[in-house]
Order: structure tokens, then C-alpha cells, then sequence
């Protein structure tokens, strides 16, 4: 595979690259940033964008509010399709939480004003916060 875009086993690329490569963000700045950020991490250690990523290296990603845990199982060092880029890691990552566990926040009606002390404590026992004393 001479070729630049086909998936290799050997040698080593850029992990903000690979990242976007595979398809775990949407634009290489995203997952740069997301390295920036710390969070990244490569074997454990956090990534700055450059870091090398291998074959065997377990890669951690917070992204969209979610974690994704990733083995490297091929290196890529162009954007491949879907099908192609699954086929680049193995999947470690816990399930996401299901859509009722997600947090709803109450939307009042536009215009409706600023909320009363009342509105305030009715709001805040949906959330389940306790009241104060």
C-alpha cells in the first residue's frame, strides 16, 4: 500500500490526524482543540496534537459530551469513509445513557416574564434540587 489514504499497520501519525481520520470528530480543528483542552488522552497521559500515535495505543476522547475509549488497530493518515474507518479501531466505549436519563431543562414561554419566587421553587424541585433553609 503505497498509497497515503489506504490504512496501514505499521508507523506512527499524528493522534488530532487520526482522530479526525477515523472519524471520532467532524474537523481535524475540533479534534485539535479537543487535545488542547486535555481531552485526549493517549495510554493514559494527556495529548498535545502532534503526539505520535501507534497500533496497540488506547486512546481516550471527550467529545459531544461523550467518552469514547478506542484501541488503534490501523493507521490512517487521511479521512477514510465510515465503513473504512470502523474497521481502524476497536471500540471500547461505554454505552451512551439512554434519553430519559438525560437532564431535561424547563423552558418557560417567551414574554412570559421573569420568573416569581414561586416559579423559581417549582422549577427546582423538578430538578430535584432540595430547597434552602
Amino acid at each position: 500500500m503505497v498509497s497515503g489514504d489506504a490504512p496501514q499497520t505499521e508507523g506512527s501519525v499524528r493522534v488530532d490526524v487520526w482522530i479526525w481520520s477515523v472519524r471520532l470528530t467532524k474537523t481535524r480543528a475540533q479534534a485539535a482543540a479537543a487535545c488542547r483542552a486535555g481531552h485526549v488522552k493517549v495510554g493514559g497521559d494527556r495529548a498535545k496534537p502532534a503526539q505520535a500515535v501507534r497500533v496497540g495505543d488506547e486512546v481516550r476522547l471527550r467529545y459531544a459530551g461523550r467518552d469514547r475509549v478506542v484501541v488503534v488497530s490501523r493507521i490512517v493518515k487521511k479521512r477514510v469513509g465510515p465503513p473504512v474507518a470502523v474497521e481502524c479501531f476497536v471500540d471500547n466505549s461505554p454505552p451512551p445513557p439512554p434519553r430519559e436519563a438525560v437532564i431535561q431543562v424547563p423552558v418557560r414561554d417567551r414574554g412570559a416574564g421573569r420568573p416569581t419566587k414561586r416559579d423559581r421553587r417549582e422549577m427546582e424541585r423538578l430538578q430535584g434540587i432540595p430547597p434552602e433553609r
